[in-house]
């Protein structure tokens, strides 16, 4: 598949087929994420990342198609360490939603950007016809070990969220990010929640964590954020085993601690990819189960652009109807 980007030629095959891809009826239009979740519907939502290579965007275009049948309430696609996919996001996201008809949201960092480059962003989203934007920071770019603020930018997503509601509030709705274990930044729960807290008094309409395997972490993530005075929706973020090297990483990485008798069982079958899969598919079931028959507001699945574990765990909550369109609220 050709390079992914934004100005491409009119004759370029599209990165979505539309033999592959039906859209959905009735679903192309001004879909705010606020109003799905207060409908009091269960939100299934997937993560995607911009694809770097032409076999990578091959494997993301087969992704979409597959996870797109569920019908998910939306998507979202990455914008990458350093603002390193940002044409990629832009195109992506645009596409899935106006081929697919799939609310389709676009993560923003500070990375990289001053307001005026933002600001711009952020008028190629709305022109195309993107209503929902997650507001980050962002990490740094491979090799900097720290963020640093662009001059003339942004230095905290609160002032990130702060900007797109003052200059997009009426055409977006804004998400934000959430960590129930707190984010690996910061060396002090309560002040991560103040954080927090200050990120979403800045007009954020919902927020979505970081993975997590344990989901007390989540439960008491969400007692302490209302304790503070947060009350818009927290959507958990789950992520399927599929790798154990590969989780291992992201864990270091985001600050997930992995329980001992998860990752004892997933040691025990690391050679074993079916095994492997097994296990994670088995233990983000069970978290989903969880956390959707407890009040959660909806599942936000980490995909890594690979469809079958998310099929197997979604066709286990349709079975019992936590998913899909015979939930009834």
């Amino acid at each position: 598949m050709p390079h992914i980007t934004s100005a491409a030629p009119a004759t370029r095959k599209p990165f979505l087929s539309m033999a592959t891809i039906v859209p959905r009826t009735g679903t192309i239009g001004v879909m705010f994420i606020r109003d799905f979740l207060a409908s009091g519907r269960p939100s299934i939502s997937f993560e995607f990342f911009p694809p770097k290579t032409d076999d990578a965007a091959l494997q993301l275009e087969r992704t979409i198609a597959e996870l797109s049948e569920l019908e998910p309430s939306f998507v979202s696609v990455t914008w990458g360490a350093g603002g390193s996919t940002r044409e990629k996001t832009i195109d992506i996201v645009s596409r899935i939603k106006r081929e697919t008809g799939i609310e389709a949201m676009a993560h923003l960092t500070c990375v990289g950007a001053n307001r005026e480059e933002i600001g711009a962003i952020l008028e190629r989203l709305t022109d195309a016809g993107v209503e929902n934007v997650l507001a980050l920071r962002g990490d740094p770019p491979k090799g900097q070990a720290a963020f640093t603020v662009a001059e003339g930018g942004f230095r905290y997503a609160s002032e990130l969220a702060d900007f797109i509601s003052q200059t997009h509030g009426g055409r977006l709705c804004l998400g934000g990010a959430a960590y129930p274990e707190k984010h690996p930044e910061c060396g002090n729960p309560a002040v991560d929640l103040n954080n927090l807290k200050r990120k979403v008094d800045a007009g954020l309409d919902f927020l979505i964590t970081q993975l997590f395997f344990e989901n007390r972490h989540y439960w008491e993530f969400v007692e302490r954020a209302r304790s503070a005075g947060i009350r818009i929706p927290i959507i958990p973020g789950i992520i399927p085993i599929t790798n154990a090297a590969q989780v291992e990483r992201l864990t270091l990485s985001c600050g997930a601690l992995l329980p001992f008798k998860l990752g004892a069982e997933l040691d025990r079958r690391r050679n074993d990819p079916n095994a492997v899969m097994q296990l994670g598919v088995a233990h983000a079931t069970s978290q989903c189960i969880d956390l959707l028959t407890h009040g959660a507001p909806g599942v936000h699945f980490y995909t890594l652009n690979r469809s079958s574990a998310t099929r197997d765990i979604f066709s286990a909550l349709r079975v019992m109807g936590l998913a899909g369109q015979e939930v009834q609220v």
